[in-house]
């Protein structure tokens, strides 16, 4: 397994000056996790140079932004949607990235007032389908995240995330599972973990408050026996937010600091997941 910390600890997006890539690689982290909102604008040369400098593995995190929700009701938007996906796929790509992950099927905080339909499920899973061949060219991986239900009405659960991708049926589109979401969706995480079998594209490991990993009340051996017992080598990303920036405190609802430092969050946090792994 590798082992990575998201950027958003440091900034609400991805900037060399604010972000210690020598500290997170001193501090024994295989790489990072950095946020791509506008392809057009993600700084492709700057995240490839902060790989190679630094030796850093890299993956994305991204959600839907204003205007693109692959399961809307409008066939417009979902069409605008698909080539906001090409684009992110393509861009993720040229930067040398092979995961994209997160969210990935309708905006964040989007809460209509009903159960998913039968309709969004068709068009949700339509629209990856559709996507496949972008993906398979690009050689990215789409890594499809359920949130709890304050984030979210589509997907809540590991069962209702395998049902999607087993639907989708695409070698390039699997589940990111986030102990985060899990801790408040789940009955039990590392049975989830287990669902996902072979789903299992990607890996949040997060505290329940989004704190130091180990600090909270996460079932970290079951996770981890979990992901042992599944064969699961992929990334294990620890995502917190920076509550000092206004924009990430308001869409995360991280009112208060999480840890002494935002720095003990990611360098303890890799410390406590590298020896439990161990």
């Amino acid at each position: 397994m590798r082992f990575g910390v998201n950027t958003f600890i440091w900034a609400g997006s991805f900037d060399p000056k604010a972000i210690p890539l020598e500290a997170i690689k001193r501090h024994g982290a295989d790489g990072i996790e950095v946020p791509m909102f506008t392809p057009g604008e993600f700084d492709v040369e700057g995240v490839k140079r902060a790989q190679r400098d630094f030796d850093l593995g890299c993956t994305i995190c991204a959600v839907n932004p204003a205007g693109i929700n692959p399961t809307s009701d409008d066939p417009a938007v979902r069409a605008r949607s698909l080539e906001h996906w090409k684009q992110v796929a393509d861009t993720a790509s040229r930067a040398g990235i092979r995961v994209v992950a997160g969210p990935l099927y309708a905006p964040v905080g989007y809460l209509p007032g009903w159960r998913r339909t039968p309709d969004e499920w068709r068009w949700g899973v339509e629209f990856y389908r559709a996507l496949d061949p972008a993906l398979r060219s690009t050689g990215v991986t789409f890594a499809i995240e359920p949130l709890n239900r304050f984030e979210t009405y589509y997907l809540n659960t590991a069962a209702d995330a395998v049902r999607f991708v087993e639907e989708i049926d695409s070698p390039q589109v699997g589940i990111l599972f986030d102990t985060f979401h899990a801790n408040i969706e789940e009955k039990d995480v590392a049975a989830a973990y287990r669902h996902c079998g072979r789903r299992l594209a990607h890996v949040h490991t997060c505290e329940n408050d989004r704190g130091v990993p180990g600090t909270g009340h996460v079932d970290w051996p079951g996770v981890f026996a979990a992901l042992k017992a599944i064969g699961y080598d992929g990334w294990l990303m620890i995502e917190s937010f920076n509550s000092t920036i206004k924009e990430l405190a308001a869409a995360t609802a991280i009112w208060r600091d999480l840890a002494p430092s935002l720095d003990d969050i990611a360098f303890q946090g890799v410390a406590f997941l590298k020896k439990m792994a161990a």
